[in-house]
């Protein structure tokens, strides 16, 4: 049994990346509601939550957002389902829901391909401030 909060959507992402990282502080600022919990895909919890929803972690390098109990999603979809959870300006991302899955994750792949070089890499995972750290499991 998994070890996580039934009551949160966990947000898989890559601890490493500087898009990332900016990523999951954005969420972590939009989410007013309390709603999200974040989790690095490397880490012995990441992996654990992966192989419960037999996500093959060689195959995935992007964002996974896991719904205990109800669903996960992986690339645009994920990005869109956090985007649609946090309202407010972040629902407008929502008329990218319109494109199909394939188109949708081929723009994703694309941006995930780059990340690196567009925004750089760091040596170590995200480590959480203090006034967040009860966000990161």
């Amino acid at each position: 049994m998994l070890d996580i909060p039934r009551n949160k959507k966990i947000v898989l992402f890559d601890g490493v990346c500087n898009l990332c990282d900016h990523t999951v502080n954005k969420i972590i600022k939009a989410d007013k509601l309390d709603q999200f919990r974040f989790v690095s895909l490397d880490s012995e919890k990441g992996i654990q939550i992966l192989n419960h929803i037999g996500v093959d972690r060689a195959k995935i390098d992007s964002i996974v957002l896991y719904e205990p109990g109800i669903a996960y999603y992986i690339k645009s979809r994920a990005a869109l389902q956090i985007a649609s959870k946090l309202g407010g300006i972040y629902s407008v991302l929502g008329i990218f829901a319109i494109l199909p899955t394939g188109l949708a994750d081929y723009i994703y792949d694309y941006i995930a391909k780059n990340r690196y070089k567009w925004y750089g890499k760091k040596e170590t995972c995200l480590i959480p401030t203090a006034e967040v750290k009860d966000k990161f499991l």
